[in-house]
């Protein structure tokens, strides 16, 4: 099923044209690999960090290189470019790329695969209480941050303006930018990933001097979203996620580290699924909230699910279920 165009709303991106030279080179065992991944100011990141130490002490001699990025829509990029070897992205990219749909419109990235799961983040739409919007139409005429430029949280949110015909008056940047600019009443809010259970730093930042407001999903705009964008769930955030805030339904999506067949060989694959596996104590250290997490079953319920993978990491994650 994943084979199939979306039918959501498409943006060409002049920037992506080298993508159709790509992958014309056989894949190799790299012993120096790099690892995109996406803003220093993001929880991601730090997850990153612990994810290049895990695959080096499980793969001797093996040394990972973080670099920082836009995120999503960027790793895909540099991965299709063969800038960098493995990058983290949502599922819905990851689908759009293969299917050449929304910002890959005719530049394909067909061999994309995942390496492993790691986590589920939750779109968050946050604004001023001050600016008084309580509704995503009332966005409408206001300045306002998407998102990191070349994230999925900007590409989604874009995407659903664009779907309701909400003609927000857009402020690209930075996450840095965009607390600035929230700070200095330069903007009304801005979109961004975050934990379904808790709030990241940056919103936490904010709230210390600006009251914040969440901006969530009706039921017929959840429905909407889910039947145009495929890999798009919807989740609702308890009540309480923020001082005053009332239970809303907001996107769901699956985060994975990526590659391309075309970039990484079988047993590099296989090595570093297996290294993220077996030192899952370094991941926890850097997000307690992984400790009850069962990655092995998780990757496996995903390759199950249709999510496409590479054959190393498969064999990895089959033999770690036990299947």
């Amino acid at each position: 099923m994943f084979e199939r165009k979306w039918t959501g709303y498409r943006a060409a991106l002049s920037a992506v044209a080298a993508l159709a030279a790509m992958g014309m080179g056989a894949a190799v065992s790299a012993k120096d690999l790099t690892m995109g991944t996406t803003s220093p100011t993001s929880s991601h990141f730090t997850i990153s960090v612990a994810m290049s130490k895990a695959i080096e002490t499980g793969m001797e001699g093996t040394t990972v290189n973080v670099i920082e990025t836009g995120a999503s829509v960027d790793n895909v990029l540099r991965l299709a470019r063969g800038e960098i070897d493995l990058g983290l992205a949502t599922t819905d990219i990851l689908i759009a790329a293969r299917n050449g749909a929304d910002k890959f419109d005719g530049n394909a990235v067909p061999d994309l695969v995942a390496l492993y799961p790691y986590s589920a983040s939750v779109l968050l739409i946050a604004v001023t209480e001050d600016s008084g919007v309580t509704t995503l139409e009332e966005l409408d005429g206001r300045k306002f941050n998407p998102g990191i430029r070349g994230s999925s949280a900007e590409t989604l949110t874009t995407n659903v303006l664009s779907m309701f015909d909400i003609k927000a008056d857009l402020v690209h940047g930075s996450v840095g930018d965009a607390v600035e600019g929230i700070k200095n009443r330069q903007i009304i809010g801005y979109s961004k990933y975050g934990a379904s259970n808790s709030v990241d730093a940056t919103l936490q930042e904010l709230m210390a001097t600006t009251p914040m407001r969440l901006l969530g999903f009706t039921e017929e705009q959840a429905a909407a979203a889910t039947e145009a964008m495929e890999g798009v769930a919807f989740t609702t955030l308890p009540e309480g996620l923020i001082p005053g805030s009332e239970a809303i339904l907001v996107p769901r999506l699956d985060v994975f580290f990526l590659t391309r067949t075309g970039v990484m060989d079988d047993e590099t694959a296989y090595g570093v699924a297996r290294s993220i596996h077996q030192h899952m104590d370094l991941l926890i250290e850097a997000w307690p909230q992984l400790a009850d997490y069962d990655i092995a079953a998780d990757a496996l319920a995903t390759i199950e699910a249709g999510i496409p993978y590479h054959p190393g990491a498969v064999r990895y994650w089959k033999e770690a279920a036990g299947s």
